[in-house]
């Protein structure tokens, strides 16, 4: 027997219910080499009473090391070799390890087995909701209603109730209010391993909801450039003066020419004259 990487991979899958992370199947090929760092008639009748067969495969064939990108190439192709037959499991892998599922299109039969409940979708507030947890976490209902602009009660009721959201602390404001953030089962609903995994969102940027929410608190009345209605030429222009530095005192006194002079297009009045 020649040893095969993917083989052994796919035995320890399906031997298991737990997910097989890189560290387990690295754990596996040292302990193989610690239990057959010799050889003798005592590990032959070791094999025997085991029932073990392990004549044909020698320690030398077996490498003492696996790194993490042979074990994640050969699940790579374990897969590709799964969908190429159409077969109904496949590899994914989650932020504790690699596991076989079934695919989604025969998940229906697994819950009928079952007799598991239909799975409920989440509605578009609770999407929503959920997105602001996941990018601004860890957040307080006051935050998220900031930020949505309506109550979130219900939202985040749901999202606790299912799991996807958990309370992580409190914050260090007036009230101490509760702060959220998503759970492990959230990795697994949107498929990721790690929330560095989340898409990147100039939306939902840290900075940019710092922007929103000190708006908030400061609401600005937008003008007709703000809505992008033409502006009037008076309006602009005193929109422009508005901007400058304040007049310093006498100015008002002063005439356009300065210095308190008269106008050069104005002729000076004869004093003689009523």
């Amino acid at each position: 027997m020649t040893f095969d990487l993917k083989s052994v991979i796919k035995t320890l899958l399906f031997s298991t219910s737990s997910p097989l992370s890189v560290k387990n199947v690295q754990a596996v090929f040292a302990r193989y080499h610690q239990q057959n760092n010799g050889s003798g008639e005592e590990e032959e009748v070791e094999d025997a009473e085991s029932g073990e067969d392990t004549r044909e495969l020698r320690p030398e064939d077996v490498p003492s090391l696996v790194t993490a990108t042979q074990i994640r190439e050969a699940v790579d192709e374990i897969n590709r070799e799964l969908e190429e037959r159409g077969d109904v499991c496949q590899v994914i892998e989650g932020h504790d390890g690699y596991r076989f599922v079934t695919r989604p299109e025969y998940g229906i039969w697994v819950r009928l087995l079952r007799e598991d409940p239909r799975q409920m979708k989440l509605s578009q507030a609770a999407l929503e909701t959920l997105a602001i947890v996941a990018y601004r976490q860890p957040v307080t209902r006051a935050e998220m209603e900031s930020i949505r602009g309506v109550s979130v009660d219900g939202a985040v009721n749901r999202l606790v109730e299912r799991e996807l959201v958990v309370v992580v602390g409190r914050a260090d404001l007036p009230g101490r209010p509760i702060q959220y953030g998503t759970s492990e089962k959230f990795l697994e609903f949107v498929g990721i391993r790690s929330l560095e995994e989340l898409p990147a969102s100039d939306v939902l940027s840290q900075r940019q909801i710092d922007d929103w929410l000190r708006e908030a608190a400061t609401p600005h009345h937008p003008g007709d450039r703000d809505v992008g209605l033409p502006v009037e030429p008076g309006e602009e222009d005193e929109d422009e003066e508005g901007e400058g530095p304040p007049a310093e005192a006498g100015d008002d006194e002063a005439a356009p020419g300065g210095n308190g002079s008269v106008p050069e297009d104005e002729p000076a009045k004869d004093p003689n004259q009523p």
